[in-house]
C-alpha cells in the first residue's frame, strides 16, 4: 500500500480520535443545559434560550463524533448476515458499500453548504462561488472586508432568535470529517483485502 495512503489513514484517524474524544464531553454541557432548564422553570422565570441551546449541542455531539464512531465500528450496521462473515467478506462488502455512504454524505455536505451559504445571506444559486470569494477576501482584505460580503443573517423563528450559521457550519464540518473517515475506512479496507493491514 502506498506510504501516503498510509499517512492520510494515521492523519484522519488521529484527526477524528482527537475531535470525537473531545466531543464526548458535550453531553456534560447537554446535561448542564437541560439541568439550568429544569431549574430555572421550576424556581424562576424559563430560560428562553435553554431548547435551542440543548438542540444546537445535540447536533454537535452526533456530527462531531461520528466520524470516530465510523473510526471505533460502533455505528449501528444491519446485521442480519454480516456477522458471521469472514473478514475479507467483510472488507469486500464494505469496500463496495461505503460508495453508498460516500455518496450520501456528499449530498448532505452540498445541501449543508447551500444552507449555511443561506444562514450567511447568500441568496444566489452557486454557494462554492460565494465561500470562496469570502475566504479569498478575508485572507487579501481582511475581516472587515470579509464581512460586507455577507448579507442578512438568518436566524431562528423562535423568541431567543439566535443566529443559526455556527451550528450550520459544524453540521457541515462534522459531515466533511464523516467523508474524510469513510475514504480512510475505504482505504483500510483495500489494505485488508490485500493482506497489509488486519
Amino acid at each position: 500500500m502506498p506510504r501516503a495512503i498510509l499517512i492520510y489513514i494515521g492523519a484522519i484517524e488521529a484527526m477524528n480520535r482527537v475531535i470525537g474524544r473531545m466531543a464526548m464531553y458535550l453531553i456534560f454541557v447537554l446535561m448542564a443545559v437541560l439541568l439550568w432548564s429544569s431549574t430555572s422553570k421550576v424556581f424562576m422565570t424559563p430560560s428562553a434560550w435553554t431548547l435551542e441551546t440543548a438542540q444546537f449541542v445535540m447536533v454537535a455531539y452526533f456530527v462531531l463524533g461520528g466520524p470516530y464512531s465510523i473510526q471505533l465500528g460502533s455505528n449501528v450496521r444491519m446485521d442480519l448476515f454480516y456477522g458471521d462473515w469472514s473478514p475479507k467478506t467483510k472488507a469486500w462488502v464494505d469496500a463496495i458499500t461505503v460508495f453508498f455512504l460516500i455518496f450520501y454524505l456528499g449530498v448532505l455536505l452540498y445541501g449543508g453548504l447551500v444552507s449555511t451559504a443561506y444562514s450567511l445571506g447568500y441568496f444566489g444559486s452557486e454557494p462554492f462561488d460565494f465561500f470562496l470569494s469570502l475566504i479569498t477576501t478575508f485572507f487579501t482584505e481582511g475581516p472587515s472586508a470579509a464581512g460586507e460580503k455577507l448579507g442578512f443573517l438568518e436566524r431562528s423563528p423562535t423568541a431567543w432568535r439566535p443566529w443559526l450559521w455556527p451550528i450550520k457550519t459544524i453540521l457541515c464540518l462534522g459531515v466533511f470529517l464523516m467523508i474524510l473517515q469513510s475514504l480512510a475506512e475505504f482505504f483500510k479496507d483495500i489494505g485488508r483485502l490485500r493482506g497489509v493491514l488486519d
